[in-house]
């Protein structure tokens, strides 16, 4: 089984945001990039199969050289080989458009990618894969076993879990729950100098429209004061839930 994870370059959560050029671009001066959670997540599955099934893993990223560090964790944690499609990911359908040109070309069976990126939290970038592969597609997945060509699959949904089965080739919107927080693999010294010897290839993008462009980003409007108020004054404290916070 052959199986591509794809990986997006994010924002470590605990880095500090600043935006430049009247809050059109995104500051990364300073920043600690990771590999997205959701991304992470959907690898230490693929490393599963690998481990259990024999499968061949294959990580790939849409993105410049600052994101080959992060392709190289990927590696360390276990994938065999990596890809770097050389554009800068601006928009979810182009980068849809160049993963799925990765897919065709490498004929695999099982494709994982996050549900969506820590960054900007599109989520369309999967079910657009799915669509330009004409695979069949799993999102909000939290579980997954393979058994020859045949897929069994849970996926999140409100207020609980649907049990699907689908067949290869598939592609995955996957999420914490694929596998448990503590089963996520950290690099070792062994892992990290094998990393250094696996092929990373560089592919430059074919041609796609960029149909999306971000304008403008804004912070978050910072916290307010806290108001206490006595147990005593219920009044109030209605008054306060209803007028300024709006709640009731």
């Amino acid at each position: 089984m052959k199986i591509l994870v794809c990986i997006s370059h994010v924002p470590d959560t605990t880095s500090k945001i600043n935006f430049v050029n009247g809050d059109s671009e995104f500051d990364t001066n300073g920043v600690q990039f990771v590999i997205n959670p959701n991304d992470e997540f959907g690898l230490t599955r693929a490393i599963w199969f690998k481990e259990q099934q024999g499968a061949n893993v294959t990580v790939v990223n849409v993105g410049g050289p600052d994101a080959e560090a992060t392709l190289r964790k990927a590696l360390a944690i276990g994938a065999d080989e990596a890809i770097r499609v050389n554009a800068v990911p601006t928009d979810g359908f182009f980068v849809a458009k160049q993963l799925a040109e990765v897919v065709k070309n490498g004929n695999y069976d099982l494709v994982i990618a996050g549900k969506e990126s820590l960054d900007y939290n599109g989520g369309m970038v999967p079910g657009m894969l799915a669509a330009l592969t004409g695979s069949d597609f799993i999102n909000s997945c939290i579980g997954i076993e393979v058994n020859g060509t045949s897929v069994k699959a849970v996926r999140e949904i409100d207020g609980g879990k649907e049990t699907l089965s689908a067949s290869l080739p598939l592609v995955v919107g996957g999420q914490k729950g694929i596998v448990e927080e503590k089963d996520l693999r950290i690099p070792n010294m062994r892992g990290i100098m094998t990393a250094r010897t696996k092929a990373l290839t560089i592919l430059e993008p074919v041609a796609a429209d960029n149909n999306t462009k971000a304008v403008k980003f804004e912070k978050p409007a910072p916290k307010t004061a806290v108001k206490l108020v006595s147990p005593d004054n219920l009044d109030e404290l209605i008054n306060l839930l209803h007028n300024e916070a709006k709640v009731i």
